[in-house]
Formats: C-alpha cells, structure tokens, sequence
C-alpha cells in the first residue's frame, strides 16, 4: 500500500466531532455507596455496576455501544477498509516452523478463511503422514468464543491432555483425547488452569490443578486416573495461602512432575514428584523463604538453579539430586552482575544457554561447556527483541531461538551452536508489497524528572517528518517486571503508513534495565511509572518527533491504569488516549479479595487495608483521581467476562468522567459481550478491534483513508 498523506483537521474529521456532541451520550444512574477503609470515606456512585446479571447494568453498557457506533459511524468505512488492509497481510494458509519431539515433529498451520489454527504431527520425519491432533476451528463451531489451553501428550504418544475455553473467563475444562482412534475420553473436569497439567511416565495418570471458580486462582492439584470417574481424583496439594500463583508441569528431562508456588516476585517454592512413580509423595526442592525467587532446571543427576539469593539480578546454581534442600550443596555456575539480567535458561547435552538482558536489550549466550568457551549472538538492529525457542531434547547441537525487530517480521531461526551457523528457517511473510527497508527504527533514551535514562524505541516509514508536525503513538505496560521488546507488529503498519510514528516507552515497572527497574516502579514506588511516561511523552514533544495535537497514548491492563493516571496528571500532552481493558479502580479492586487476582497482588501494589498502601494507592487510582477539567478524546474498551481487569472499573471510569469533564472529546466505551480480557479469539475477528482502536486515532488526525 502506498503511503498517504494525512490533513490537518477535514470536512469529515470537523463533521464526526460536531456530530459526537450533538448525539446525546448515555448516563449511568448515580447511586451512591459509603466505603470506609482506614477512618476514611469515599463515595462511590457507580458501585452498582459491578453485577453483570442485572439488566439494568447490560443495557447501560449496550447503550455505551450504541453511542459509540453513532459517535464513531463517518468513519466505519475506515474501520472496514483497515480490518480488510490488516487482515490482507496475512498469509491465510499458514505452517509453523515443525519441532521434534519425542520420535514426532509437531507444528500447527491455517487454513484459508480460517480463524484458529489447526495442530499436527507426523511421525519419524517431515515426509510422514499428517495426523492432525486438533482443529481449532472445527472445536469452535457454535461458540461466539474459543480458546485451546495448550495440551500435552503422552510417554507413549497415544494420548493428549487439553483445555478448552468457550466464555473467555480463564475456567478452561480439562478432556483427554486418544490419538490413535480419535475419539475423546467421557471423563471432563471444569475449572482447570490452561496449560499446567502433565501426564505421568505410566501413560494413564495425569496430574492437572483446579481453580476458584470466584477468585479465579489455582490451589489445588489432583491426580487423575484415565477411564476413572473426576469425582474420585485424588487431592494431591493444596495450596493455602491464597496470595501465591501456581504452576504445573514435567521437566524437560521428563523424570520430574513439578508444582511450582509463586508470591509475584517475593518468594518461590517448587515440589517435586518422580513421574516414574504416581502415586508418591511430593517433595520440598527448597521450602518457600520470603525474598527468594528461584526457576529450575533438570539435567541428569543435578539440577541448574536460577535463583536471586544474595544477587538481585540472578545467578545461575547446581545442586545434585537429593541435596536440593541444603543450600550449602548449591555451587555457582554464572556469577551475579550488576549490569545484566538472567532471565531464562535451557540446557542441552553439551551446551547451556542463557537468556540474558543488558542495557535494556534481550540477548541470547551459548557456552560451550566441554570446551567451556562462550559467545553472544549477533543481531545488528537498533532495538529488536530475540528469545530462546522452544528445544524440547536435550541430545543436539541446534538451538531453536525467535527473533524480531520493530523491522523485521518474527522469525525462527536454527543455530549450529557447534560450527556457530545460523539458518533462518521462517520469516513471517507479511502480504501486500511490504519491504521491510521502507521503515526505520531507532533506540533513544528520555531523561525522566529524578534524572533517570528512560530507553525509548521508535519506528517510522522513511520519509516521515521529523519537524513535530507528525502524529506518534506512544504504548508502554510498566507493571509486574513485565518487559515491553520492540518487535514486530504487521497491524501497526496501517499507522506507520498513514504517516504516524510508534515509539516503546521502556518505563519502570517492566523489567527492561533489570530487576531494580522493576522494582522502582511497585508499591510505593509505582508512580515512577507514570512519571516515566509522562517524562517520554515530554521527550518526544521537545525533540519534534511529535506535538500535543498529534500525540496519542495506548495502554492495556496496567498499562490501562498507566493511561489513567497520566491523563490525570498531564492531560494537556495527549490528543487522544486508548485505554484497553484498564485497571482503574485500584483502591476498591484491591480491596475486595473475592476478585480474581486481588490477594496475589499485594506484593505489586500493596494491601489498601494497611494505611500507608491505602494513602498511596489513593493518591493515583485513576477513577478516585477524576477531576473537573478537560481530558483528552478517550477511547475505552472491555470485555463482559474478563477475568483478570473485572468490566465494571472501565464502565464505572467513563460514567464517572462523563460528569466531571469540561471538554466537548470524544470520551466511548467499547465492551465486547462476548469476551474477557483477550478480546475476541479468532485471528481476523481480533483484528476488528484493533481496526476501531486505529480508526478513533486517525480520525482525530483527518486522516480518512
């Protein structure tokens, strides 16, 4: 497509926003609700919309919709022809790079037309019959949603464990299908995590965790026997502190079934099972210590350890089997260092390689370990983001490793990590004309108000200007040492070539520069977070990349939280702000230990029942913070059934702001009815969303096609 130049304000743009002001947008009934924490009241006049089976709350958010689509109707041919444009890059008949494994190579492919993918296997090599373990789109026929939890299949690779999802509420129901004959078990359990269950090495016992069906959360871990009734399973760990996540799953070296508990970056603890034995006992590798956070790893007779005892940043560990518990048998294998991040390992029979993080950039080590030399992969982009793949034997020489820039499309590449070769085995292909020598990217750095070096990664198409007359969307997270890498996005070039500039804020709460990074930006120490992105966004102003009328904010989850706090602080820097599926009633959320994900976050921003966390956290929850001033033109989404940010917060936001603020902007709800957090499931439907969320942008800008 060839780039098109953008106006300043049109006819169009001039008649859409006279129009929004002149439809009559919905109000929500004021009821107000006393809530007293700590000595201290607020009230809360939007407090009734957190029950979804009232009537009255539905038709409120159906009436948001409604307005929208009228606010929003002089540019649905642009929305259309940018879900079509989108949807055109992509190659509709699709494969993944296949992986060995276990005597099978496995890999998924798309069909034309098709919205989800299907996943295969073929036996001994790549010329072997197709067997085709699960098609996507066949097991989403008559559900408006549908999600496959991962799967995992047996020793003897005749069975498969899956989860599937048809709500979008994160309560994925457990089956088993025989892969030989087809057909699938009776046997069916509800309320299942997604992807933490494992079979043992008897190829009929499988282990698998249960949720909360109200908080959500994963506490229990049952054994279940193949053709036995559910009802019987058998209740093998409990977890009872409901402020840690859980995790399941079998080591790489298959000899292991684990469970792992984690206090969000506060304390690990992880239980092993030999899987040759199921119906043992599970032990302690090393009990739970508050501060301590460790992965591991198992390679033959001893385990790798990452781990940040007395290193902040991590360092790696061995410890043999059966000592893991005396800390005095650990012996260091990779030294702590101040400058660089140990974020991931794999292990290999003569090779251990590291997934490390330097100067807020991912790289990938490979030591040698009979010759005991090493080497860094070279990747030569500015700002680019590369991880280690998915390699699940341990006898080769080849490393599967992914790589991506703001550039170049994701790609899978095999390294020889003996004769140092790199063969790129798939670049994305990317649809209608696309030259990845067409765009540029750059690697900044904003300083922030304490003085801080904030990185910045920024990708334009040549030519664009430089002079603050461009429009620029800038995105960041900045929570749960989350880190946002600069890779490829084939939606965002609808904006790159419309004239617009996308810069990655690398602000704190991510784990970008490490893990100080992260911890300067939690707890009483969140609104760095904030700061930095605001601090960004006064960068990029004053170096003419962009200018008030023309710089746009996007943020989802937290990130959402992050649009709100800033547009409370700064909103004279934004012309529009979209704000996906936002947590932005800090304070109540947190204070309610019936919603998914309250308990477990105390360790991010703090318990509100304790005095200081509640002062704090009220100093910055967005919908405490409405004010009555102007605000920038604000598009706001969320799902009916998400489980991780509940609907009510961003419902309760809008109907808040639309009493409070003095300006004439745009200020939508979007909630899709038939989804949670995620969005929609399918690969194109996905794309509708994101073409509403560009077409509000473009819009502001006069950019009409």
């Amino acid at each position: 497509m060839k780039r098109t130049c953008f106006l300043l304000i049109t006819t169009l743009t001039l008649y859409s926003m006279t129009q929004a002001q002149s439809i009559t947008p919905p109000k929500a009934a004021v009821k107000p609700k006393e809530l007293i924490t700590n000595g201290h009241k607020r009230i809360d006049n939007y407090y009734w919309l957190n029950d979804r089976e009232n009537p009255e709350v539905i038709s409120y958010l159906k009436a948001e919709n409604a307005y929208l689509d009228q606010v929003l109707s002089p540019v649905k041919t642009l929305q259309d022809k940018l879900f079509e444009e989108m949807k055109g890059r992509i190659k509709q008949q699709d494969e993944s790079v296949p992986y060995r494994d276990n005597g099978y190579f496995y890999y998924s492919r798309y069909v034309t037309g098709g919205e989800y993918p299907i996943y295969c296997r073929k036996k001994g090599s790549l010329q072997g019959t197709e067997e085709v373990i699960f098609d996507g789109n066949a097991m989403a026929k008559g559900h408006n949603y549908f999600h496959l939890g991962g799967y995992e299949v047996s020793d003897n690779n005749e069975l498969a464990i899956f989860a599937e999802d048809t709500v979008s509420r994160r309560l994925y129901t457990l089956r088993i299908k025989n892969l030989k004959t087809g057909k699938v078990y009776p046997e069916t359990i509800t309320n299942t995590e997604a992807g933490n269950f494992a079979w043992a090495a008897d190829n009929k016992t499988l282990f698998y965790i249960k949720k909360d069906p109200q908080t959500l959360l994963g506490y229990q871990v049952y054994r279940h026997v193949l053709g036995t009734d559910p009802k019987q399973d058998v209740l093998v760990y409990e977890e009872k502190d409901n402020q840690f996540y859980m995790g399941l799953g079998r080591t790489k070296s298959k000899k292991f079934i684990t469970i792992g508990v984690d206090h969000n970056g506060v304390a690990t603890e992880y239980r092993l099972l030999n899987a040759s034995q199921p119906t043992g006992q599970f032990t302690v590798f090393l009990p739970r210590e508050k501060g301590h956070e460790y992965d591991i790893v198992h390679y033959k007779d001893k385990f790798y350890v990452r781990t940040n005892w007395q290193a902040e940043n991590f360092r790696l560990m061995e410890v043999p089997e059966g000592k893991t518990a005396d800390r005095s048998a650990w012996k260091e294998v990779i030294p702590h260092r101040p400058d660089v991040y140990l974020a991931n390992l794999d292990v290999f029979t003569n090779h251990l390689v590291l997934g490390e993080r330097k100067a807020g950039l991912t790289s990938i080590r490979v030591i040698n370990q009979k010759t005991k030399t090493d080497e860094y992969l070279d990747f030569g982009e500015p700002a680019y983001v590369a991880a280690i793949g998915f390699n699940p034997e341990f006898n080769t020489n080849v490393l599967r490793f992914n790589y991506a820039s703001l550039t170049t499309p994701n790609s899978t590449y095999d390294y020889n990590m003996d004769t140092k070769v790199k063969t790129l085995k798939k670049e994305q292909e990317v649809l209608d004309g696309f030259d990845k020598n067409n765009y540029v990217s750059e690697r900044i750095y904003a300083t922030a108000r304490d003085g801080v070096k904030i990185p910045v990664s920024i990708v334009y198409r040549k030519g664009t200007p430089k002079d603050g007359s461009a429009p620029l969307l800038q995105y960041s997270y900045g929570s749960y040492g989350y880190s946002t890498d600069p890779g490829f996005s084939s939606t965002r070039l609808s904006l790159l070539d419309r004239g617009f500039i996308y810069a990655i804020a690398h602000i704190r709460g991510g784990q970008e520069m490490g893990r100080r990074w992260y911890e300067d930006g939690k707890m009483l120490k969140k609104k760095n977070t904030f700061n930095d992105f605001v601090d960004v966004s006064e960068h990029l102003i004053k170096t003419k990349y962009t200018s008030p009328d023309k710089l746009f904010a996007m943020g989802g989850s937290a990130g959402g939280l992050l649009m709100g706090a800033v547009i409370n602080q700064a909103p004279q820097l934004y012309r529009g702000v979209v704000a996906a599926v936002p947590f932005v009633d800090v304070v109540t959320t947190m204070l309610d230990e019936s919603i998914p994900l309250t308990t477990g976050e105390f360790e991010e921003w703090g318990n509100p029942k304790q005095k200081q966390y509640y002062d704090y956290m009220l100093s910055y929850s967005p919908y405490d913070n409405v004010e009555k001033k102007a605000y920038p033109n604000l598009l706001v989404t969320t799902g009916l059934h998400d489980s991780q940010v509940q609907y009510w917060e961003p419902a309760k936001w809008v109907a808040k702001l639309r009493t409070m603020k003095t300006d004439n902007n745009q200020l939508l709800l979007h909630t899709n009815m038939e989804a949670g957090h995620g969005g929609a499931s399918g690969r194109f439907q996905a794309l509708k969303e994101i073409a509403l969320e560009y077409a509000f942008m473009l819009n502001l800008v006069g950019v009409q096609q």
